[in-house]
């Protein structure tokens, strides 16, 4: 020890007690303590202590044999697996590692130790992970094939791959595409897989989970965030540009694609089930194949520490929701592939957040949901809520086909013969309606007469609409006779030119 002269020194030619000396020596009071000790024993002057080298003065103050211990190695293994579990840190497993080896290594030496282990153990991942806290999501650059039985076709897949941070348990899925359908199914059978969910999903910043990437506040796909607010999870994205936050799953698909995918390279599938059962026993075996240094398989480690951290799974599956936007038309429908929806028609104008099913169709405005409706696959359909009219569109439903004829009846047999015809001509019942009300309200600005002269007129040019009648009416062309070979004209409306405007107009 180089300290010991100065110590000596310290001790004879000052005359400082023991924490003088401990504090100057930047040793311990009873390190100090010993030393002085051992310098009183020797009986030796200053001067004489001076003369003897260092290695000899150590012999004689700390023999060897009384200053060499034997001392425990630390289990390194046992600390990392104890360091994944929450709560745990390295300071309280030296208070225990001290408290069974009171010999054993002091903390400096002890943290030293460990992280030198640890750069072996583990090269490319420092960090630790606690147990249950993050489940690490990617697709494969690899892409595994399937044969097309039909035509021999071999068809590219995506291969998922999911890791959980504390035990490296593994889950590999292979999928038609980067959908982000496709992305939601696969989390869902990870969660299934290790059968509970983790605090955190870890995506890369993929089109399929994240709508847009950005280093301080990445903004998540719809469809994402309701599936973790399903299974309470919280969703973090790696940070752009920062490759360690996503060394973990990338270590993962590397395994993945020499484990998994090279072990199936000779072999031919003819559906993505078939490939998918065969990925799954290959996953097994890599879960339960020991990893190097620790000597514990990803299996192991999964049921030690990771499986009782794990939150249970809500007791319904998820359901996979498209999301789009769509803005509420005049008639306070949204269109929803091909479909017509309504919303409240105080929402004309605004524009709304979709979300639809297999089953259901939600309409959200600002975040609150204003409409809800049972699917409807035909295309051009409308569905209604009776409670999203305008009060004077409610009346609408009183009316039937029987008596919309009745009231035409009432007009003239011409009348009725038109009502008639919109209705069959329109392909939801509610526009016919409103344009039959049209024409029987056109009885009360002109004479019964006149309005069955129009609809005469109109059924004649197969004109089957109120604006075609409104038009003849005012401009009192009801009455004109109709010839049969320019039967087919056509239908009238306001921006037809009249005569007079060839008259008065003056062209240069």
């Amino acid at each position: 020890m180089k300290k010991l002269k100065e110590i000596a020194r310290l001790l004879f030619e000052c005359n400082l007690g023991i924490r003088p000396i401990a504090r100057a020596c930047n040793i311990s009071a009873s390190t100090a303590s010993t030393y002085v000790e051992k310098f009183k024993e020797l009986g030796a002057t200053y001067k004489e202590i001076c003369e003897i080298d260092e290695d000899s003065l150590s012999d004689l103050v700390s023999p060897k044999a009384e200053r060499t211990s034997i001392k425990v190695l630390p289990d390194f293994v046992h600390i990392a697996g104890e360091l994944k579990k929450k709560g745990v840190t390295l300071q309280l497993l030296h208070e225990e590692y001290k408290r069974d080896n009171p010999d054993g290594y002091e903390k400096s030496q002890f943290y030293q130790l460990y992280h030198d282990w640890k750069k072996k153990a583990d090269p490319v991942m420092h960090i630790t992970h606690k147990a249950g806290e993050k489940m690490f999501v990617d697709f494969s650059g690899d892409r595994p094939h399937y044969q097309d039985p039909a035509t021999g076709e071999m068809i590219g897949i995506e291969l998922f791959v999911s890791v959980l941070g504390a035990s490296s348990y593994i889950f590999a899925y292979a999928v038609p595409g980067q959908t982000t359908e496709s992305f939601i199914e696969c989390n869902i059978k990870a969660l299934e897989y290790y059968g509970g969910c983790p605090e955190c999903l870890v995506p890369d910043n993929l089109k399929a989970g994240v709508t847009h990437a950005c280093y301080y506040d990445p903004e998540i796909n719809k469809t994402l965030a309701a599936m973790a607010q399903h299974y309470n999870i919280a969703v973090i994205p790696t940070r752009i540009a920062k490759p360690k936050d996503k060394a973990k799953v990338e270590n993962a698909v590397l395994q993945a694609q020499r484990r998994i995918l090279a072990a199936l390279r000779n072999r031919t599938f003819f559906s993505l089930i078939e490939l998918n059962e065969a990925i799954l026993e290959e996953t097994e075996k890599l879960n339960r194949r020991p990893m190097a240094v620790i000597n514990k398989s990803r299996y192991d480690l999964f049921i030690e520490i990771e499986k009782p951290a794990l939150k249970p799974l809500p007791s319904d599956k998820f359901i996979i929701a498209s999301w789009t936007k769509a803005k509420v038309h005049i008639d306070y429908h949204v269109k929803v592939e091909k479909t017509y929806y309504s919303v409240p028609y105080t929402l004309i104008g605004e524009t709304l957040d979709i979300m639809h099913t297999g089953n259901i169709v939600e309409m959200y405005h600002k975040g609150k949901r204003v409409a809800s409706h049972i699917k409807m696959n035909k295309p051009g359909a409308f569905v209604t809520e009776n409670l999203h009219m305008p009060s004077e569109h409610r009346q609408y439903l009183e009316w039937t086909p029987a008596r919309i004829k009745l009231w035409g009846q009432k007009i003239g047999p011409h009348t009725k013969t038109l009502l008639e015809e919109i209705m069959e001509h329109r392909t939801h019942p509610e526009q016919g309606f409103r344009s039959c009300l049209g024409i029987i309200r056109l009885s009360k600005a002109y004479s019964p007469e006149r309005v069955e002269n129009a609809c005469k007129r109109a059924l004649e040019i197969e004109a089957y609409n109120y604006k075609s009648v409104k038009s003849l009416l005012q401009m009192g062309l009801e009455g004109t006779a109709t010839d049969v070979e320019n039967k087919k004209i056509i239908p009238l409306h306001n921006n037809i030119r009249g005569n007079g405007y060839y008259r008065e107009a003056t062209h240069d």
